[in-house]
């Protein structure tokens, strides 16, 4: 009876893994394939541009930023700008971003140089990635992360947990302390043998890999699971009190001048002195708090910053949320994009992550040609009858 019962849960199982495969193979592959071509996007980047990211040091001040972005705009016809990357490093230039224009396009941002706000260039391959990123997080669908693409991606995520952990039952081998039958493929084998070992133990490799990846990539997808995840590793009410999101703005206030980011950026430098390395100011879309991210001298991953808001009218410091500050739970969740990608384990982690998504089209590919096998196994032999008596 117990034997019947495991045998009718596995068939079940396989099912459920056969279906969730056919359907999500194509989409599970291009979201993996356009994550693995983002791994070292920052690398790539930075050679691309390497000509036009530095610029020679002088004796003379770099420019403060609201000089800078009104030399800028007095040379060119350019949007508004949004952010402003600014760097510790005299030879660093500054980074330009601009507002999406009426039409919901974003021009390309541009170096400039800190001292006298010439243009030292766009960034190449900053369109391509920026596509592929669409791609990868909302399949190009249009309203991008307000649009239905960040759903159907979240639940193409969860169809993958569904198929990771069907699989694993399934593939769980008699033998199940002996590591050869996991990790080792049979490449002497043929056939649909051969793309059943290729599928199964080369998924056992992956498979960390891949929980790994669905199961932050969940974090971006969901509202509801990253309230969960908040809840469980950090302490909400806490961080909520240190960020709020913006000040209240007065019921019968004039509309606002537009505002700069001069004051920020000197109360920045007070409370920071020498010890960042780079810092991104962005301007609010309403309001008057200026958000300003900072990373310092030995930060080496992206999200192991200081976050400070400040009044960008009168140059108060409205909050301030420091990494070194954070809880352990708190630190992951900062941390959790990088965890995404591998990179929390340094350059070894994420080209061990981008090998994984590479494979994920060879078991959309074999579990695809083990599918029809079973099929062509599976189909009658229907031979006509008058073929069975020879000269009749």
């Amino acid at each position: 009876m117990a034997a019947r019962l495991g045998h009718t849960i596995k068939a079940v199982l396989f099912q459920v893994h056969s279906i969730a495969g056919l359907v999500l193979a194509l989409l599970v592959s291009l979201i993996a394939l356009t994550g693995a071509i983002m791994s070292f996007e920052d690398e790539i980047v930075d050679h691309l541009n390497a000509g036009i990211m530095q610029v020679a040091p002088r004796q003379a001040p770099a420019l403060m930023p609201d000089a800078l972005v009104a030399r800028l705009k007095a040379s060119q016809d350019l949007g508004k700008v949004a952010a402003v990357t600014l760097s510790s490093d005299p030879s660093a230039a500054v980074h330009v971003r601009f507002a999406r224009d009426d039409r919901g396009d974003r021009p390309t941002s541009l170096y400039v140089d800190p001292y006298d706000a010439s243009v030292l260039g766009a960034p190449r391959g900053e369109a391509f990635f920026a596509t592929v990123r669409r791609l990868h997080r909302w399949l190009l669908i249009p309203g991008d992360g307000k649009g239905w693409g960040r759903p159907i991606t979240g639940t193409i995520a969860l169809g993958l947990i569904v198929m990771l952990v069907t699989g694993l039952v399934l593939r769980w081998p008699r033998r199940a302390g002996s590591v050869t039958m996991w990790l080792k493929p049979n490449l002497g084998l043929g056939g649909r043998a051969l793309h059943r070992s290729l599928h199964t133990v080369i998924g056992t490799w992956v498979l960390p890999v891949y929980l790994t990846m669905t199961l932050t990539g969940l974090y971006f997808s969901f509202e509801w699971y990253k309230d969960g995840v908040t809840w469980l590793l950090a302490r909400p009410h806490v961080t909520a009190a240190k960020m709020p999101a913006k000040l209240p703005r007065a019921a019968n206030s004039e509309p606002a001048a537009p505002i700069g980011f001069d004051q920020a950026w000197m109360t920045f430098q007070r409370e920071e002195g020498d010890r960042f390395s780079r810092a991104l100011l962005t301007l609010p879309a309403q309001g008057t708090t200026l958000r300003i991210r900072s990373w310092g001298k030995a930060s080496l991953l992206e999200t192991t910053r200081d976050e400070f808001r400040i009044d960008a009218v009168t140059g108060q410091l409205v909050s301030a949320e420091r990494f070194a500050d954070k809880t352990f739970g708190e630190k992951i969740i900062a941390a959790i994009y990088d965890i995404h990608r591998g990179e929390i384990l340094g350059w070894p982690g994420k080209l061990a992550f981008m090998i994984a998504a590479m494979s994920m089209p060879l078991f959309a590919a074999t579990g695809i040609l083990l599918y029809l096998s079973r099929r062509k196994l599976r189909r009658p032999a229907r031979q006509p009858l008058g073929r069975l008596v020879p000269g009749e």
